[in-house]
């Protein structure tokens, strides 16, 4: 399934991204704005874009292989591009935060820029170089935009100074509690770090938006996820990143505390599923199986609303 083929190999696809082409029927519709959209440098107002917001979501990846994502915040202003295939990120080292661990000079990293209050997104990765444990930048590899697609509108707030951490250290866990539970199958959002490495060698880190109504991941007496894959732009970055190399971090977010719940571990795709009729709109489904989990209260400075009447 994860063939290549000499049209492949100048394709912005690699090859798990190209078989779940393939396996819906769209890999040569999809050739085209894969070429046009998925860019080596920052288009100009992904440039304006990043400089406004408030926080980022981050995918790293540990020494041992494994990926997290992670939510950081700022205030508007800690990202920066001074040129199209630079971004500069100021943000300070957070040894509770797992994810930190990944983010050495070299490293890959994937970032989402999302922007809730009017559901833009744009994601891009890249490499780190970093002489300063404040700031890094992000030497671009890829940066494409997204649709604002099953993103639940929410406005955000600080709470206190966002260089001021939080008193509260993180709850590290091999399984899920009650809270965690809560969390998960109270969300209608989390994000998820994915990563391959390519055939020149070169690491590439995704991560992604995933949204639903509440309650649209399901957590099994196994401790598994399952979670729905509904239809979207069709660049499947998670899902093919998925077949090459089955690991995932997770991220959910309680948007009322700031807490934050990070975990990393194995998935399983589900192309062909009778269970995907048990999710309504879901085209096929994937399982995450948590290895190793960190609760991590009060980590973020922001507190964010729903609109009146939701």
């Amino acid at each position: 399934m994860l063939e290549q083929t000499r049209q492949d190999a100048t394709s912005p696809w690699h090859a798990g991204e190209l078989a779940m082409q393939r396996s819906v029927g769209v890999a040569e519709r999809m050739d085209g704005p894969g070429r046009n959209f998925v860019r080596k440098a920052m288009p100009e107002q992904h440039r304006a874009f990043f400089p406004m917001l408030p926080f980022v979501v981050l995918g790293a990846v540990d020494a041992k292989g494994d990926v997290w994502a992670t939510v950081r915040a700022e205030r508007p202003g800690f990202m920066a591009s001074p040129e199209p295939e630079i971004l500069d990120v100021h943000l300070p080292r957070d040894a509770a935060d797992p994810a930190d661990a990944g983010m050495e000079d070299g490293d890959a990293i994937g970032m989402l820029g999302i922007q809730l209050e009017t559901r833009r997104r744009n994601r891009l990765n890249g490499v780190i170089r970093r002489t300063d444990p404040g700031a890094f930048q992000v030497h671009v590899g890829q940066s494409f935009g997204n649709c604002p697609q099953y993103i639940q509108l929410r406005s955000s707030a600080f709470v206190r100074d966002p260089d001021m951490p939080t008193a509260m250290l993180p709850l590290h866990s091999g399984q899920l509690d009650d809270r965690a539970l809560g969390m998960i199958e109270g969300a209608d959002t989390f994000f998820v770090a994915s990563y391959v490495d390519r055939e020149n060698g070169e690491r590439q880190v995704d991560v992604s938006h995933r949204g639903g109504n509440v309650g649209f991941v399901r957590v099994g007496a196994d401790g598994v996820l399952t979670v729905p894959d509904f239809p979207g732009n069709r660049f499947f970055n998670t899902l093919g990143n998925f077949l090459v190399n089955p690991k995932a971090g997770l991220v959910f977010i309680d948007f009322e505390t700031g807490d934050m719940l990070q975990m990393t571990g194995k998935v399983e795709v589900l192309l062909d599923s009778p269970e995907v009729a048990n999710f309504q709109r879901a085209e096929r489904l994937w399982r995450f199986t948590p290895e190793e989990i960190v609760l991590r209260p009060d980590a973020l400075p922001l507190r964010w609303s729903l609109p009146p009447g939701l």
